[in-house]
């Protein structure tokens, strides 16, 4: 087994050896702290260097017996609306986790407007490092945030239909913190033990949910987060650890799962979208055989071949960008304005409004983080692993599983998360690649490709990019619900407009 580690060490140094020459050259060579401040950049929020360790606690009156400080919050100052957030059942809180050194999480619990025995959805946002609440105000919500800061409903919010967690993670995110960099997470081990014992803490103060359908869902670097829950979660039932948790399925949007697979599909959706030309896709495929080994040594020989797999992987991406030039990664049919491809600014001026964190319970002096280049830098060596590996079981044991993903998204583009889908290794593998796609219907339209067979489900998105709920609320909306339904591959009628 030594020789064997060792071997496998000789091969990372002689990859490293021959390509580090050609990586300080490449001026399409992207540093991990570069790209973080890039990503965040790209979206109008302001990078922060150090969110994970704020030398801040909760409030001198917390008793250090006291796991959960929730409040019941009201966001919208509606009065004419019948659904007002205090009826609703809207939570604001934080969640001292029993297996870290000082961390606390944050999170947002919205009541379904239909039933409280709807089931109940996690939702995560990837980054990674960034705030979930980017996905509560722009993409599936209760609300959205009008130009003068002021709230409405929204009428596609997916708590029309479930009960909806939003959570920031992994700590540093949001409004999540700790006073101590320990708690800082690497790998997707110490997130999902993380999310785990949140969850347990969460149903064990709201029993009256614990008993509901529980769905995971989230997108881009959640990819890596949601398998990994849902495996911790399935185990932990298994194994009669706490509460048992109603596991039901998982949903990712434009996900990053399987890169080794992932990162041959850029320069081929580029093409195929014709955003560069034959001659430079067969230039910057030259890359990928040197990507996809520390990719694959990346899952058995630790951090060095992960953090040049980062490296050597994401030259691939950068150099299709210096080619497509302001092109918006996120939904190539639009341009970039300078450096911003989307402006989220309005939520960090919303959140750091004095009342909105006084009625949230947020520490005094606390900083809200939208997206943590602490926390993405953190994750460099999680990155390139694969998380599809984990998946096969849980459909084995009828965990229903949706990938999605919007047309027009390169970063986490749907012909790669199709690719992987289909190259999946389980017993359904052969029938679900045999299945005829059809039509995702909405409103009599067709909205989107779906492939379904058994408990797995892959669904091409229309017009959407990589936030499919901001690109087309409706439809995601629709397809959540039919999902959760187990109608998913019924075009007719519409499920929402019976609520």
């Amino acid at each position: 087994m030594a020789n064997v580690h060792f071997s496998l060490l000789l091969i990372t140094i002689s990859i490293f050896s021959l390509s580090y020459a050609s990586l300080i050259q490449n001026e399409d060579i992207i540093f991990p702290s570069i790209q973080a401040k890039k990503h965040i950049k790209s979206l109008n929020l302001q990078p922060k260097e150090s969110a994970a360790v704020p030398s801040i606690r909760l409030a001198s009156t917390e008793s250090k017996d006291v796991k959960l400080v929730e409040r019941q919050i009201n966001l919208i100052k509606d009065t004419s609306s019948s659904q007002q957030a205090p009826s609703l059942g809207h939570h604001a809180g934080y969640y001292k986790l029993p297996h870290a050194h000082d961390a606390k999480m944050f999170y947002l619990f919205f009541e379904s407007r239909h039933s409280k025995s709807d089931p109940v959805v996690i939702w995560l946002t990837g980054g990674p490092g960034c705030s979930s609440e980017l996905a509560l105000f722009y993409e599936n919500g209760p609300f959205v945030i009008a130009k003068n800061l002021s709230l409405l409903w929204n009428d596609y919010g997916w708590d029309k239909v479930l009960n909806l967690l939003y959570v920031d993670q992994p700590t540093g995110t949001g409004y999540s913190f700790s006073s101590d960099d320990r708690d800082l997470r690497h790998d997707e081990i110490g997130v999902s033990n993380d999310l785990y014992d949140f969850l347990q803490e969460f149903f064990a103060k709201h029993p009256e949910y614990a008993k509901n359908d529980f769905y995971i869902t989230g997108e881009s670097y959640a990819g890596h987060y949601i398998p990994a829950l849902a495996s911790r979660v399935h185990k932990g039932n298994k194994n009669n650890e706490g509460l048992h948790i109603n596991l039901k399925g998982f949903a990712i949007g434009n996900g990053l799962t399987n890169p080794e697979i992932q990162y041959k599909a850029y320069t081929d959706y580029a093409l195929q979208m014709n955003l560069i030309q034959k001659s430079e896709y067969e230039s910057i495929n030259k890359i990928y055989p040197e990507c996809q080994m520390a990719t694959k040594l990346c899952g058995t020989s630790g951090k060095i071949s992960c953090t040049l797999a980062y490296v050597l992987c994401n030259t691939i991406f950068s150099s299709i960008m210096r080619v497509v030039g302001n092109k918006n990664y996120y939904d190539v049919r639009k341009n970039c304005e300078g450096d911003l491809c989307y402006d989220f600014s309005d939520m960090e001026k919303y959140l750091a409004q004095q009342s909105v964190r006084e009625a949230l319970g947020v520490p005094a002096g606390l900083d809200f983080v939208s997206c943590s280049s602490s926390v993405h830098e953190a994750m460099v060596t999680d990155w390139m692993r694969n998380l599809e590996v984990g998946i096969p079981s849980l459909l084995e044991d009828g965990i229903k599983v949706l990938i999605y993903a919007g047309e027009y998204d390169l970063i986490c583009n749907w012909l790669g998360n199709s690719r992987w889908v289909q190259a999946m290794e389980w017993s359904g593998q052969k029938e679900f690649v045999a299945t005829a796609d059809q039509s995702f219907v909405v409103d009599g339209k067709e909205a989107g490709v779906l492939k379904s067979h058994g408990a797995l489900s892959f669904l091409k998105v229309h017009n959407a990019g990589h936030m499919v709920p901001m690109d087309q609320p409706k439809a995601s909306l629709e397809m959540l619900y039919r999902w959760t339904q187990g109608k998913l591959d019924v075009s007719s009628p519409k499920f929402s407009d019976e609520l």
